[in-house]
């Protein structure tokens, strides 16, 4: 980007005249902006808005900022948020033993398709150290154990601290997580599963759903929360299967979509366009 370009998130009771009021005080501040989404929840009440802006002065102040749009936030009773385009999250990564979602991520980070940092991979295996190892990222191993599960988890926090990491992303992490650790990391966590539950839950969900003739697959990416995948959905997808596909296919056809949806939704995420609506998002495209 030539110019700085700046995230601005907006939600507030919804009312004529907050799109206005915001775009006005971006142009009194010689503010460009260069795309904006809004939304009026009518259920909720709620109203939201992505904007990003081009600092085409070469002088932005965030303090400057802050001064002049906090009259309009007040007079809207608006939450806002503000973030440099320019700067990359870091987002600590969690596997167990399937590699399919890690993989990806991976290689979408290492082509730039994803604006992150990864500063570590946590697993309570040691299958993927290699995977870490080719691309120049720390593993940690953190077994758990019905015994250690407490520790573990502190531990864990503990890296997410260290590394200063913005969100935690289960890239099939196959352990639950303890209710004080989903309320600790509420927002800044994603998890990715099949769309089978809560029919086919345990070991090989695709191959119980050949046994049933299953005629659709898919996976869902969500936030975590202490109602196990029960969390605010971000993002879904499906692909159409037939009696023909054998449970071997499903399999691989399920991990597609699971790699494919968790990016979608990691990236959906870093950029700053989902809003917690509740028990639902707002995602903005």
């Amino acid at each position: 980007m030539a110019n700085e370009h700046f995230i601005l998130r907006a939600s507030c009771p919804d009312r004529i005249g907050v799109v206005a009021a915001i775009a006005q005080r971006l142009a009194d501040d010689k503010l460009f902006i260069t795309e904006s989404n809004h939304y009026g929840d009518p259920h909720t009440g709620r109203f939201f808005m992505r904007t990003v802006f081009e600092a085409t002065q070469g002088n932005f102040s965030r303090r400057a900022f802050t001064e002049a749009f906090q009259p309009v936030a007040d007079a809207f009773k608006i939450d806002w948020d503000l973030t440099d385009a320019r700067v990359k999250p870091n987002v600590l990564l969690m596997v167990s033993k399937f590699d399919h979602c890690l993989n990806d991520l991976l290689y979408r980070y290492r082509i730039g398709a994803l604006p992150i940092s990864i500063p570590a991979i946590v697993s309570n295996h040691m299958d993927c150290a290699k995977l870490a190892e080719q691309h120049g990222i720390p593993y940690f191993h953190i077994p758990v154990t019905k015994d250690t599960k407490a520790a573990a988890e502190e531990r864990l926090l503990e890296l997410v601290a260290d590394t200063r990491s913005d969100l935690v992303v289960l890239a099939r992490y196959m352990q639950v997580l303890s209710n004080e650790l989903c309320t600790r990391l509420s927002g800044k966590a994603i998890n990715i599963h099949h769309s089978f539950l809560p029919s086919f839950k345990g070991a090989k969900p695709y191959h119980q759903a050949f046994d049933r003739g299953v005629k659709i697959i898919g996976a869902t990416a969500h936030y975590v929360t202490p109602d196990l995948d029960e969390g605010p959905i971000i993002v879904q997808s499906v692909e159409p299967v037939t009696h023909a596909t054998t449970a071997d296919q499903m399999v691989a056809i399920g991990r597609d979509i699971e790699a494919r949806v968790l990016a979608q939704a990691v990236k959906q995420h870093v950029e700053k366009r989902i809003f917690l609506n509740g028990h639902r998002t707002v995602v903005f495209g």
